[in-house]
């Protein structure tokens, strides 16, 4: 199975469709009536497509079992053919849309099951995803602002030259993948006034996003989040909730970072951990989502 654990729950939504196609307008027409003999073929077909779409994970071994919370089977009928759509929610970290074929495909079987002894010449074609929703495949396709970043590494030791940095330079090829060039690169003591004047420097120099790393824990020398939060005039709390809630999921120390967001001027600022694991839980928490705020702090429609 795919390991999904990095990626974050969000509503997912798949609509699937199946055609069933009879031979002859009476079977269309002892559908209407409910006069197929071994029962009412929309109910029945309905509660299969419905346990169908419930125990895709049973059937299908690649796919995660995940929680169902909606699911809806219609039926259109046009001329010889019954058409099903089939409607998937859920939120977790995958997508339904196998869920919602799955489901189709067991409702198109149930009523050829329940035609095939009035109706010899019972068809099931076409069945397919109609469309889907949810997850950080709907932003591949936004289109976003050449965006300029810097990348500030708060640390002591690595200033000092006792250690080479990791974290920036994680920092640095992550935003690489999302087509953004880091123009700037510094590496800084754990001081406030050195973090402070350093980011005052990227803010005057007009850059769209700077990411701190380092420097927002609890030891004496973690001030990150002093030297910072100053300069910030439009704080989004949001954006580290989102990130302590997304590690907390993963390791018991999350909720410790004293981590900090906000928009100083035009330039966002992100304050992540020192850590490379905590560098990398941040940006999948965050990325590519949190770049749709240049286009709401630059009035664009969204």
């Amino acid at each position: 199975m795919v390991n999904i654990t990095k990626k974050s729950n969000s509503l997912r939504i798949a609509v699937a469709t199946a055609t069933v196609k009879v031979s002859k307008p009476e079977t269309i027409a002892a559908i209407v009536q409910r006069k197929i003999p071994k029962g009412d073929v929309f109910e029945f077909a309905r509660a299969a497509g419905l346990f169908g779409v419930k125990r895709t994970s049973d059937m299908i071994p690649d796919c995660h079992p995940l929680p169902v919370e909606y699911t809806a089977i219609t039926y259109d009928i046009q001329d010889l053919k019954v058409i099903i759509n089939v409607e998937v929610h859920t939120i977790y970290k995958t997508g339904v849309e196998v869920e919602a074929m799955h489901g189709a495909s067991v409702t198109a079987l149930t009523m050829y099951d329940m035609l095939k002894p009035i109706d010899k010449g019972v068809e099931i074609e076409n069945i397919r995803l109609l469309e889907k929703s949810g997850g950080k495949s709907d932003l591949k396709n936004m289109q976003f602002p050449d965006i300029k970043a810097a990348v500030m590494v708060c640390s002591d030791s690595v200033f000092e030259g006792q250690n080479e940095d990791r974290s920036g330079k994680v920092i640095v090829s992550r935003l690489a993948d999302f087509k953004i060039d880091t123009s700037h690169y510094e590496i800084v003591p754990d001081s406030i006034e050195s973090i402070s004047k350093m980011a005052k420097s990227v803010i005057a120099q007009g850059f769209d996003i700077l990411i701190l790393t380092g420097g927002t824990g609890l030891s004496p020398r973690d001030v990150t989040p002093e030297a910072i939060a100053p300069l910030i005039d439009r704080n989004i709390d949001g954006i580290m909730e989102s990130v302590r809630r997304y590690g907390q999921d993963r390791m018991p120390y999350a909720m410790l970072s004293r981590g900090i967001a906000g928009f100083a001027g035009k330039t966002l600022i992100l304050t992540l951990p020192g850590s490379v694991r905590g560098v990398e839980e941040s940006i999948d928490a965050l990325f590519p989502q949190v770049l749709h705020l240049f286009k709401i702090n630059k009035g664009q429609k969204h």
